[in-house]
């Protein structure tokens, strides 16, 4: 099935994000303030992200989907969503977003990623984190070992 969990073994806890989209950019800088440090941050226009969007078979230039890696495996579209927040303290019941079929969940999902810029808006740049953000920002292949 398209878009299934994969193994992500080596890799840390991380979300590959689209930089230049408003939307998820706010959600890495959310998902940020939330979790305890336990995430790094790769906007898929950075090099880390182009690599990693290659292992995943994600167009880095028109990117359909977030990546998450949590525990070794590698999500994609609601599945992100859904995982991540049960993942933050204190949004444990989110793990009940994964009831839905992932066609379904996956469906809603597309509408809004092939919408955002019309919806959010784009950046000009990729994301500008503060300090504490940009200590946990991957940008380099090699900092993933994927170099």
């Amino acid at each position: 099935m398209p878009w299934s969990p994969q193994p992500a073994a080596g890799l840390p806890d991380l979300i590959v994000f689209d930089g230049d989209c408003v939307l998820c950019s706010r959600w890495a800088r959310w998902v940020h303030e939330r979790d305890g440090e336990r995430f790094r941050f790769v906007a898929i226009q950075s090099e880390a992200g182009g690599a990693l969007a290659r292992r995943f078979a994600v167009n880095a230039d028109n990117p359909e989907t977030n990546v998450l890696v949590l525990g070794g495996v590698a999500y994609f579209k609601f599945d992100t969503i859904a995982k991540l927040l049960s993942a933050l303290p204190g949004w444990r019941g989110a793990a009940l977003l994964a009831l839905a079929p992932r066609p379904l969940r996956n469906w809603c999902y597309d509408r809004i990623a092939r919408n955002r810029y019309r919806l959010f808006g784009r950046r000009e740049a990729c994301l500008a984190p503060g300090a504490a953000m940009r200590a946990r920002v991957i940008e380099r292949a090699i900092d993933l070992g994927l170099a």
